[in-house]
């Protein structure tokens, strides 16, 4: 899995003039499922999104998680970030996992999220959706498992 996540004061998804998630504080994690992808491994990510030390201690250094600040949790599919743009000038999504299997992989995270954090919202996969944020630094990590 990849997934790119941004340190926000607020981020929002809208599908069809809606909006069907949104967060105060926290982060946005924009997810890609890869073929290989487990659900050992969709539990690894999102342990490491929810640990991942990227918000301000009293010190002002990095040292503070999702879960120490209680913050939201904005997830939101999205396969391109498993393209492969080594070559030419149009990207190759080889790695990405077909519809089905990525939408059984992020529904499992989506689960397994509410599961295990209780501020969590997300984007719909398949659709074309509208995602609107504001990025805090800007700070943006990739994570991939």
């Amino acid at each position: 899995m990849i997934t790119i996540i941004q340190r926000v004061t607020e981020a929002s998804v809208t599908v069809k003039g809606s909006v069907i998630g949104e967060i105060e504080q926290g982060i946005l994690a924009l997810v890609a499922v890869e073929k290989m992808d487990t659900f050992a491994i969709v539990e690894r990510l999102l342990e490491r999104i929810l640990n991942y030390r990227i918000f301000a201690d009293s010190d002002d250094k990095m040292n503070l998680s999702l879960r120490d600040i209680q913050g939201g949790l904005l997830l939101v599919p999205q396969f391109t970030l498993a393209a492969n743009t080594d070559k030419g000038n149009r990207p190759s999504f080889t790695s990405a996992a077909p519809p089905e299997f990525g939408r059984e992989m992020f529904s499992y995270l989506q689960q397994h999220a509410i599961q295990t954090f209780e501020n969590v919202q997300f984007g719909e996969f398949g659709a074309d959706m509208k995602v609107a944020l504001i990025n805090d630094g800007p700070v943006t990590f990739t994570l991939k498992v």
